[in-house]
């Protein structure tokens, strides 16, 4: 395994005194009068700084990304050479730059070159995470299928996995519960964030904003278990005996209505705080020519404010559904783990993400269909997601057209 923290020490001490010494450099070459410079003093510096921790630094973290991915073997270089090759990119790195120093170098653009190239990597590496996921799924998802029919995942009726064999493992049980789960999370989080939103920047004063929005924001900072543990202890139970057990609809208390509430609650606050803060972005001006002509503040927000801040509220609730799919403690405490297709709220039900979780945790065989199963879930999940974003991009779309 490639040694980072001597190489990187180095590298980073010499760009640290590459640093220093380019801005003395550069200052004592004009006798102090910055005005025959091109740049700050600091600029220069930051051209040696750059120049020398940059690439030296992308040569080690990449090269021991790549030596992690495909294994040890893959280096062909010993470590104390590498690491005197990372050294030596720097030392160049910071030679070259800091004797390219003079007056009339423009050390800003080169700064400000480096920190472009820096924002691309950082853009970049979103992609190639992306990439890197669904590569590792399709591989494993492939695996999947060689094991197991397509036809019995895609189209049947039955979860029963079983390690010793005979498994029947279709995706649509699953499915059914995690959209159900999330449709009642919706239907309560949607009203309530957007409705809250809207009193919040249209109605309520500045003391009780500053007191209202703080409180609303703290439900997303609740970590989800402890929504899972508020679903099993008082949710559950009080629906059980108020509903459930007086309408003969059931008599347990992890049900789909227990987990869909509990996760509503949990969502909330990414309406809310997204939806109210895109409805203040709305110009004022827009609001004052409505009322202008005559308009209510209610037909105001109504018929200007809210289809002005739609698209952006549209995103908001998204985001919120995406939340909701790929929640898993508060379904598996919630929701129960039963696998089933049923219109009745108050039976237990799971989700996709819960059934990934207990599909590769314990003593199994990763190579056994039962276990690369979980794969094909996820890649599912995925391509789902995407086509929720891809649906609602054309949504968003269309309306902007049609408002511009």
């Amino acid at each position: 395994m490639v040694s980072l923290s001597f190489p990187f020490g180095v590298t980073l001490f010499l760009a640290v005194i590459g640093f220093f010494a380019g801005r003395a450099k550069a200052t004592s070459s004009v006798n102090g009068n910055f005005r025959l410079l091109q740049a700050l003093p600091k600029a220069y510096g930051q051209t040696v700084l750059f120049s020398t921790l940059i690439p030296a630094s992308l040569l080690l973290f990449g090269w021991a990304f790549v030596v992690r991915i495909l294994g040890p073997d893959f280096a062909v270089l010993p470590d104390f050479v590498f690491q005197g090759l990372v050294i030596a990119i720097a030392t160049i790195g910071a030679g070259v730059s800091y004797h390219l120093i003079k007056p009339s170098q423009r050390a800003r653009a080169i700064s400000e070159r480096w920190i472009m190239g820096l924002l691309i990597a950082a853009s970049a590496l979103a992609i190639v995470t992306t990439i890197g996921i669904v590569l590792s799924m399709l591989s494993e998802s492939a695996n999947f299928f060689r094991q197991h029919s397509w036809t019995d995942f895609f189209f049947g009726a039955v979860w029963a996995p079983n390690f010793r064999g005979g498994s029947e493992l279709s995706i649509l049980p699953l499915l059914w519960g995690t959209l159900y789960i999330s449709l009642i999370s919706l239907i309560v989080a949607v009203p309530i964030g957007l409705f809250a939103a809207i009193y919040l920047s249209e109605y309520a004063g500045t003391r009780l904003r500053s007191v209202a929005k703080p409180a609303i924001e703290i439900l997303a900072g609740i970590p989800t278990i402890v929504y899972g543990l508020f679903a099993l202890i008082t949710v559950g139970p009080m629906l059980r005996d108020f509903f459930a057990q007086p309408l003969g609809l059931g008599g347990s208390s992890s049900s789909v209505m227990t987990a869909g509430l509990v996760m509503g609650v949990m969502l909330i606050p990414f309406v809310s705080s997204l939806s109210d803060d895109i409805i203040n972005a709305v110009p004022q001006a827009m609001r004052d020519g409505s009322l202008g002509l005559g308009a209510t503040k209610s037909e105001t927000i109504r018929q200007v404010v809210v289809p002005a801040a739609l698209p952006g509220i549209v995103g908001a609730v998204l985001l919120a559904a995406s939340r909701a799919i790929g929640e898993t403690m508060i379904v598996v405490l919630g929701a129960g783990a039963a696998a089933r297709f049923d219109l009745n709220p108050f039976e237990a039900m799971t989700t996709v993400t819960v059934k990934i979780v207990s599909q590769l945790t314990g003593d199994t065989d990763f190579a056994s269909p039962e276990t690369l199963v979980a794969f094909a879930l996820g890649l599912s999940l995925f391509v789902i997601t995407l086509g929720l974003n891809i649906v609602a991009l054309v949504i968003v779309r269309k309306y902007r057209e049609q408002y511009e």
